[in-house]
């Protein structure tokens, strides 16, 4: 069902997990939880081919799971290339991330693809590991090209796909500049995300305090568990008609 109660969320795409004075800030964020939003960590696995410590990123990695709700974050060309590069396959790169995460300890309940990246695979995949996915957004993408493969909806969605397998969908609504040009002409459903290496910037980090305490003025903050109960009976659509992957 649709929810008529005005609420928001917010979710961080953790691309620098590694980078200690990124990961400080980050840390700081979510111990704060500002303006009472509990936000959701998507933490990229450390790279093995770049050379990232898998020790130190799963120190930090245990560390967000306890102040938050995990999710698993994907860049499948490496920690500078969110989007698959020819040859890659995105279904068995995420289903390997996470075996390597479960094998850990680590069991993020929710997904978002590098780039917005989302084919039908992919969430044939990420339903068959019981994945909330957050790779949609109801905004088209202005740098990628027409033919990318995207998913655009106007709200929280179950997916059902060909296979008969369903997706719980959680699009994403607004970045930071876009929740600053449409803080006074917000939808009733509003999931914010940003980036972990934003928050090295003082004005990018105040702009998000900032921001975040005008829309819990406006908005209920809520974490993506509750989010995700909410919607459990939201509106069902097939892929086809909704997908803008070709």
């Amino acid at each position: 069902m649709e929810v008529a109660e005005r609420y928001a969320v917010v979710s961080c795409h953790v691309e620098r997990p590694l980078d200690d004075v990124v990961w400080k800030r980050f840390e700081q964020l979510l111990r704060s939880r500002p303006a009472g939003f509990v936000v959701t960590p998507f933490l990229r696995p450390p790279d093995a081919a770049s050379g990232e410590d898998p020790v130190v990123w799963l120190e930090r990695a245990r560390r967000a799971a306890a102040l938050a709700p995990l999710g698993h974050h994907t860049h499948w060309g490496g920690p500078t290339h969110a989007r698959p590069p020819a040859g890659v396959d995105a279904s068995e790169t995420v289903a390997a991330e996470t075996a390597w995460l479960r094998g850990r300890d680590l069991a993020p309940r929710f997904f978002c693809g590098g780039g917005w990246f989302l084919d039908e695979p992919l969430a044939a995949t990420l339903a068959r590991l019981g994945y909330v996915d957050c790779t949609a957004t109801t905004f088209r993408q202005s740098y990628l090209p027409p033919d990318a493969a995207r998913l655009e909806l106007t709200g929280p969605r179950r997916l059902r796909l060909a296979s008969g397998a369903e997706l719980l969908e959680l699009p994403a609504t607004h970045s930071l500049g876009s929740l600053a040009r449409g803080l006074h002409r917000l939808p009733g459903y509003v999931h914010v995300h940003f980036h972990d290496w934003e928050l090295v910037d003082a004005r990018r980090r105040l702009a998000l305090a900032a921001l975040l305490h005008a829309l819990a003025r406006r908005r209920r903050p809520i974490g993506a568990e509750e989010l995700a109960r909410m919607c459990a009976d939201a509106p069902e659509s097939a892929w086809a008609p909704i997908t803008i992957n070709v």
